[in-house]
């Protein structure tokens, strides 16, 4: 069965096409005219092992909140589509990710309701063109879109990048346990209610 999803969104901000692959081997193709959240949503394509294209055009005359957070809403929508009912997933993931001296740590229940409990503080606020208040954006709206739990905290790190791309790497990893197939599930949904 193909866990794909391609979804397009315009709104009068932003005008977003992206496509999904859950079972990928981590090839992306980015273009959101932000330099760094380019670098991280490669990032977690390559580490989450999605397929993963974005083309994005968002009004970043005014700044970059409108396309980072509508890339997380189309990115949350498109995994909640290509999950399906999630009959088999692992459901549950957990990474620690360091980067140099950072550390963070990342937790995910793919519960189908939406929830972020970030703890990733910032010693300065700008990563390149993008503003580092636009990390926690991005994952409030892809959890509140996908219908997962996250977790996000940093353990350790001051660097600024590498504490972001930490990060994003551990929510990726913890991201790629959760929804592989658990082969001892025998296509059940893993829940006592018996839906997610």
């Amino acid at each position: 069965m193909s866990r794909t999803a391609s979804i397009t969104r315009t709104t009068s901000e932003t005008s977003i096409e992206l496509m999904l692959d859950l079972d990928g081997t981590g090839n992306t193709d980015i273009a959101t005219g932000i330099g760094f959240f380019d670098h991280m949503l490669t990032a977690l394509g390559r580490h989450a092992m999605l397929d993963l294209i974005v083309r994005a055009e968002g009004d970043l005359h005014i700044d970059a909140h409108h396309t980072v957070e509508d890339v997380g809403i189309v990115l949350g929508q498109a995994i909640r589509e290509a999950l399906g009912d999630k009959r088999g997933i692992t459901r549950f993931g957990f990474a620690a990710t360091p980067m140099d001296e950072a550390l963070c740590e990342a937790a995910i229940d793919l519960s189908g309701r939406g929830f972020l409990v970030f703890d990733v503080p910032f010693e300065r606020p700008m990563l390149g063109d993008m503003d580092t208040q636009l990390v926690q954006e991005f994952f409030q709206a892809l959890t509140a879109n996908g219908g997962f739990a996250l977790h996000l905290t940093r353990r350790a790190g001051h660097n600024a990048h590498h504490v972001a791309e930490a990060a994003f790497k551990a929510a990726a990893r913890a991201l790629r346990m959760a929804v592989e197939p658990d082969p001892r599930a025998a296509g059940a949904i893993p829940s006592t209610k018996g839906v997610l």
